[in-house]
């Protein structure tokens, strides 16, 4: 079976750091290709961040921080293909779908050879960094576990920063000084 990358959201982030973001649920590739031959120092702030960090969604053309490994049809993979050759001309001048067609066949090689030996479901993030003039591209895949640390099923084995539980126990209000947290007084 054939696996490829598919563009995720855990939180809305990317829509913040990202001009553009990708959809959740686009196939994606690496995207490194868009950074070749340019120099870090003439990027936008949020150009810099998509260089560090961004998976390149297809259908938009725009960035996302996570891809996960998704099952794919072989007619979806070279629609896949098609729809990254159209994008070639359209945001990059190549002269005609049938010069981009074999880029965008490379590319998504790349993305299905990233994603071969993956469970379906495990995400993926990409830091890239730019090193003696060549940029070097480092993947790290995140797996879900079966229980979550609040064993919350509807985080599908992703837990989140933060895990609030709504109570009917009246306490009294806490109020937290994050001053005081960072002098070293704490609570009032």
């Amino acid at each position: 079976m054939i696996r490829l990358p598919r563009t995720i959201r855990l939180d809305r982030s990317d829509e913040v750091i990202f001009a553009p973001a990708a959809a959740p649920g686009e196939w994606a590739v690496p995207g490194t290709f868009l950074f070749a031959g340019r120099d870090p120092e003439t990027l936008s702030r949020k150009e810099r961040v998509a260089l560090r960090s961004g998976f390149l969604g297809i259908e938009s053309f725009g960035w996302s921080t996570l891809v996960t490994v998704s099952l794919v049809r072989r007619e979806d993979r070279d629609a896949a293909v098609a729809a990254l050759a159209a994008q070639l001309v359209a945001h990059l001048g190549a002269p005609g779908i049938e010069v981009a067609m074999p880029a965008a066949e490379e590319e998504l090689a790349l993305a299905e050879d990233l994603c071969r030996g993956h469970a379906e479901g495990t995400l993926i993030a990409l830091h890239r960094s730019h090193e003696e003039g060549a940029l070097r591209e480092r993947f790290r895949t995140l797996k879900p576990r079966d229980e979550t640390a609040f064993s919350a099923g509807y985080l599908g084995g992703h837990d989140k920063a933060f895990h609030f539980v709504e109570t009917d126990e009246d306490e009294g209000e806490d109020v937290v000084d994050l001053r005081g947290l960072a002098e070293g007084s704490g609570t009032r």
